[in-house]
């Protein structure tokens, strides 16, 4: 259940109640892809880092070590240690990114595996059952992305498509939820609002999903290649007919700007693997901009990453050693350069939930739009 707790402008400050305990949105979900953040991160490290909510894709732990399996195990929070809120991915953006030989039908999509070639079959029922079997917090639609740029005829039969298989999802859903041996009967489910950067599309789409009464809606299929300013502007045209009383999750985004910028603009919940990817080669966040530590000029930089910043690493270790380790290709540097990024973007939404809840948040933002995203 979502609870809106005030406004101002557009930016929402709110709560969204689950089994698994309450998220404060707006919020930022670190990536655990295959039920691990890239980097050496445990479930348990998330924990002293500000996480909120885990994501992990469905396609990926399906392939590996397969939805049964982790079933069996009790289900990703009992497999992980994580005893917080997890998100789903439903494989769909997977599906179309990274499987091979992909043929799309109405049924759903068959599609060669990316990592043995085995021939597989996902469509709306199945992405729900193998989501199901991970025992997730809330499962995403299956859904079908297309390319930015598409033609406009195609896109329109894709969102169709989409459409359809969200009716289907819901009704495996129900199903899977009201058997004795589902191990999460309260799974809950986000629809995923589709048309590529056609503007009525998105808002005919919003328009029909937001009817049928989900426990959230997501704006999928941006932040792939078209300008940041294309994205803000569907987020503006898709907004005002979103649900009010439902949360808002903008799919794979992304940089501190534009969550700051999407905040502005009504958007409640996000995910990227931007923080550790960049992480992992020396690209670090910092209140002042983006550093990269692979510059000479941090080889005797005994300062902290970010003098403003209160996490593990910045308290306790240098620029110049975290170089060094990641020069030397020691584990611990990428470690500790991931502990970081994630620990600035979760802190980073509780400024934003700070400054909401004090009615600054437009201060906030102009003071800080247009310096996280720039490269220092």
């Amino acid at each position: 259940m979502y609870k809106l707790l005030k406004k101002e402008g557009s930016a929402r400050r709110g709560e969204l109640m689950t089994v698994h305990g309450t998220v404060q949105l707006p919020g930022f979900m670190n990536v655990a892809t295959c039920g691990a953040i890239k980097g050496g991160l445990s479930a348990y490290d998330l924990k002293n880092i500000g996480t909120q909510v885990m994501l992990s894709n469905t396609y990926h732990l399906h392939l590996r070590p397969g939805d049964e399996v982790v079933k069996k195990l009790g289900g990703l929070h009992k497999m992980t240690g994580w005893d917080g809120v997890i998100l789903t991915d439903s494989g769909g953006f997977q599906v179309f990114s990274l499987a091979k030989l992909k043929d799309i039908h109405n049924e759903g999509v068959f599609f060669n595996s990316h990592i043995d070639g085995r021939r597989i079959f996902m469509g709306p029922e199945e992405s729900m059952r193998i989501q199901s079997n991970l025992a997730s917090t809330i499962a995403m639609a299956f859904d079908e992305c297309v390319e930015n740029p598409s033609e406009y005829a195609y896109t329109k039969a894709s969102v169709k498509r989409t459409t359809s298989w969200l009716h289907r999802c819901i009704a495996e859903m129900d199903r899977l939820n009201s058997l004795e041996n589902t191990i999460n009967r309260n799974q809950m489910l986000f629809g995923i609002n589709q048309g590529g950067t056609y503007k009525d599309l998105r808002v005919d789409h919003m328009k029909e999903i937001a009817e049928l009464n989900l426990d959230g809606y997501a704006i999928g299929g941006l932040a792939v290649g078209e300008p940041a300013e294309v994205m803000y502007d569907i987020i503006e045209a898709v907004e005002p007919f979103a649900p009010v009383d439902k949360p808002r999750y903008l799919m794979g985004v992304g940089t501190p700007g534009n969550i700051l910028e999407a905040v502005f603009r009504g958007v409640d919940l996000f995910d990227c693997v931007m923080p550790s990817r960049n992480a992992r080669h020396g690209h670090l966040f910092t209140h002042n901009g983006i550093i990269n530590l692979n510059n000479a000029k941090y080889e005797i930089d005994d300062s902290p990453i970010d003098s403003e910043c209160g996490c593990p690493v910045c308290r306790h270790h240098t620029r110049a050693y975290i170089r060094h380790l990641l020069k030397a290709k020691e584990m611990l540097g990428m470690r500790l350069a991931v502990m970081h990024n994630l620990y600035f973007y979760n802190h980073l939404m509780e400024q934003i939930r700070e400054h909401l809840d004090n009615c600054t948040f437009t201060d906030y933002y102009n003071q800080y739009k247009s310096v996280l995203d720039k490269r220092i």
